[in-house]
């Protein structure tokens, strides 16, 4: 079974990270959310979430993706984060999958990650901050690195990070079962 580590700050983005750990378990992925603060995270919106974990209780673990939430706030934190920066270097490391969506894939670039060779999305006014062209569609999956958008792209971005992890036939299942075909296009 794949096995996803979804941090989170306060701060962040409820659309996306509530959607990616939904879609996830829906088609059979093991989420963790682990929280890099306390176990209760208040989202951006108002939105408080008990995590699963905290984030140094499990960051030596296994995951076959790390999934990093946007929200301007909750980016923020996740930037400023040390633990984080180090474990997504561990992650590239093994050749593992790395996802952020909004304004997270700010934190790939600034830990390191995300080579500048690889396509990457983000939210809009997040653009001048990446140090490669920007990409304005709602998802892109270059290598090993896959972002999104913003909260709009949410299920679809989560979609294709499930196909990455499991395939094609148990994403179009799951994508049928939401009554979405974004990913028959």
């Amino acid at each position: 079974m794949a096995r996803v580590l979804v941090p989170l700050a306060d701060g962040f983005e409820e659309i996306e990270a509530v959607t990616v750990v939904d879609v996830l378990r829906r088609g059979g992925v093991e989420v963790v959310t682990a929280s890099i603060g306390s176990a209760e995270v208040r989202g951006a919106h108002g939105l408080s979430v008990k995590a699963d974990a905290l984030f140094a209780d499990v960051s030596g673990g296994e995951f076959d993706a790390i999934v990093l939430p946007g929200g301007g706030e909750g980016t923020e934190n996740l930037r400023n984060f040390a633990p984080l920066f180090e474990r997504l270097r561990v992650q590239k490391e093994q050749g593992r999958l790395l996802c952020a969506i909004c304004a997270a894939p700010i934190v790939l670039i600034d830990a390191g990650v995300a080579d500048s060779n690889l396509h990457m999305t983000c939210y809009p006014s997040m653009m001048m901050d990446l140090d490669r062209p920007y990409t304005n569609v709602p998802v892109v999956a270059d290598g090993d690195l896959i972002t999104g958008q913003g909260p709009g792209s949410a299920t679809l971005f989560a979609l294709v990070v499930l196909k990455a992890l499991v395939g094609d036939a148990v994403a179009n299942k799951i994508a049928r079962n939401m009554v979405t075909d974004v990913l028959d296009e």
